[in-house]
């Protein structure tokens, strides 16, 4: 895959808080080229006073409209060199508590609308034969649980959409990543913010581990163990091929916080155990020649 090239130009959405807002002040202070977006530009204006380019882009916006602010975004400095795809955030609540709408709007701006920024970039890369993409995966995407699983869901599809990009653009130079931060304090479970609750709330959950995720959520709110700053340094580092990314391969996975690491670590093995224990019946299954 072809280098990122020194002073790189960057497509971030979600530049108004949380990951896409730092990635976006780190890259700024290297002397990077930014093109910042969010659904309001004009919660971008710190951003642009100190240099970047900004434009108003909903991810959920229909396919034409995004490729028509990618092609102008592109215009600015005549390449896009680093997509970064941090739009996203929680619902919270059951299953059974989530509406079809509800569903759907996560599935729209966590996933559907990654895809469609990373499709309307993607053949201006494509032309170069250079570039890299990123998508937001997160510790939820190694592990289900009550109250956060239509958002594991939506990490879980991020994860195997990056891993099946990397397979398709590696050829075409182009390289792709998920990245996957445990909690970090970023705003993100601010309720009401990027922690959104289902409409429905069913009083049977409440003495359930659905109620037992809610407190716990509420307790670990801007107390999370990860450092966006720090995150976003690594983040920048790694797709611009500096710092700790200087002479590495951009990795198919970027796990940031010592807690996903951890996750991670217990889902192998777990997973391990029950292969193990279920092997025979998994062999079971195969035809006998």
């Amino acid at each position: 895959m072809a280098p990122v090239p020194a002073n790189p130009v960057w497509f971030i959405t979600a530049s108004s808080n949380g990951f896409g807002q730092a990635i976006a002040w780190d890259a700024l202070r290297r002397g990077h080229r930014v093109i910042a977006t969010a659904r309001s530009s004009t919660k971008l204006a710190a951003l642009r006073s100190a240099g970047a380019t900004v434009f108003d882009l909903d991810v959920t916006s229909d396919p034409a409209t995004l490729e028509r602010t990618v092609a102008a975004a592109h215009a600015v400095h005549g390449r896009i060199d680093v997509l970064v795809n941090a739009a996203g955030y929680l619902l919270e609540g059951a299953v059974e508590e989530a509406t079809p709408a509800e569903r759907q709007a996560i599935w729209s701006t966590n996933v559907f609308g990654a895809l469609n920024v990373t499709r309307a970039v993607l053949p201006h890369m494509r032309a170069r034969r250079a570039g890299a993409v990123a998508l937001f995966g997160s510790l939820g995407g190694w592990r289900g649980g009550p109250a956060f699983a239509d958002y594991a869901a939506t990490k879980w599809a991020c994860s195997a959409y990056g891993e099946s990009l990397r397979a398709e653009l590696a050829p075409l130079g182009i390289a792709a990543t998920v990245i996957e931060p445990g909690y970090f304090r970023s705003g993100f479970l601010n309720p009401g913010s990027a922690r959104l609750s289902t409409a429905t709330r069913i009083p049977d959950y409440d003495e359930t581990a659905v109620g037992q995720t809610r407190a716990a959520l509420d307790k670990t709110d801007n107390h999370q163990l990860g450092n966006v700053e720090k995150g976003a340094k690594v983040i920048v580092d790694v797709l611009s091929g500096e710092g700790v990314g200087e002479g590495r391969e951009i990795p198919v996975r970027l796990v940031l916080g010592s807690d996903c690491e951890q996750v991670i670590r217990e889902k192998i093995a777990q997973t391990e155990k029950l292969l193990e224990e279920w092997k025979e019946v998994a062999r079971s299954t195969d035809y006998a020649e």
